[in-house]
């Protein structure tokens, strides 16, 4: 077969993580309940900011919980559906479709907890002057370039991906269509493929990373110069949700990738990926209704409410 001729009607085989028929009804549960508590938890953190809570801080959670949604939605619905079906073939254009979102929505993420460290430090270090930096304008704009950074980024990886030649049939050790498990599968060259992959991920991730890593030193030293110990708890406590967020995310992708490449197993890759794909946007909502006053205030406004309507509609 000459490589690139049937590129386009190349059919990849999700391998999941397990091969063992045993094994799928278990993981097809789980998997499910994982999906719905996520859905379920994220759209409560919405109605609850969307209703009762309008800080720029509680904005940018919002949106964290709506790309949370949409993050687990590209892969794991699609694979429920192939333990369901027992058929585990994606054709080329859904592999890319899943890619490019899958990306898209990652890179968000990353962003979204930037700008919520960026928010922190301004309400710790310049709490005069919060409420005129952190305007609804500047919080939109954040917002939009976040966006076009990450479907511009999303694209260029999708559109180099394109430029690759597969076979047909080929089995991707994985879950889902994972961009690095992608290319290794390549019948052409690939290493511009993982130069501007590697890159991206350098510039947007390292980025990101050096952004939140710099406005918690920032906090740090300012919380240091409080005289008061409760004082210091007060303020550290305002940062306390994001920070088990963003150490939840950063340490399971690092954990990912770094024990993938020591022990160079794709399986393993796969199990550990379930970290930051699934299990990670599913304790978001858990971490700040735990450790969040003013989200327990509005989730118990909004139970209430439910329950009175509930009342009513019976009576």
């Amino acid at each position: 077969m000459v490589p690139g001729n049937d590129t386009q009607d190349s059919e990849f085989l999700l391998q999941g993580l397990s091969m063992k028929p045993q094994l799928q009804p278990l993981i097809f549960g789980l998997f499910l309940l994982m999906y719905l508590i996520t859905g379920f938890g994220n759209m409560l953190i919405i109605l609850a900011v969307n209703s009762h809570l309008h800080t720029p801080m509680y904005f940018f959670l919002s949106n964290l919980s709506f790309v949370d949604i949409c993050f687990t939605s590209t892969t794991i619905p699609k694979m429920l559906q192939n333990i369901r079906t027992q058929r585990k073939v994606l054709t080329y254009e859904d592999c890319i479709t899943q890619m490019y979102f899958f990306i898209l929505f990652a890179v968000l993420d990353m962003f979204l907890l930037t700008m919520m460290a960026y928010d922190r430090f301004v309400a710790i270090c310049h709490p005069l002057h919060y409420t005129v930096i952190m305007n609804p304008q500047l919080c939109g704009l954040l917002l939009l370039v976040s966006w076009m950074i990450s479907a511009l980024n999303s694209l260029l990886q999708s559109v180099m991906v394109l430029r690759l030649s597969f076979c047909t049939d080929l089995e991707i050790p994985h879950f889902f269509c994972e961009i690095n498990q992608l290319i290794q599968l390549a019948c052409s060259d690939m290493f511009l493929n993982e130069i501007v992959m590697y890159f991206a991920a350098a510039i947007l991730g390292g980025g990101s990373l050096t952004g939140i890593l710099y406005s918690y030193s920032k906090i740090i030293s300012s919380i240091q110069r409080i005289s008061s110990a409760q004082g210091k708890y007060k303020t550290f406590s305002t940062c306390a949700s994001h920070l088990s967020v963003v150490s939840l995310f950063y340490c399971t992708c690092l954990g990912v990738y770094l024990s993938s490449a020591a022990t160079h197993s794709s399986h393993s890759s796969a199990i550990a990926s379930v970290m930051y794909t699934v299990v990670t946007p599913m304790m978001n909502p858990f971490i700040y209704s735990l450790r969040n006053k003013d989200i327990k205030r509005a989730l118990e406004r909004i139970i209430r409410k439910a329950g009175i309507k509930v009342m009513l509609w019976v009576v």
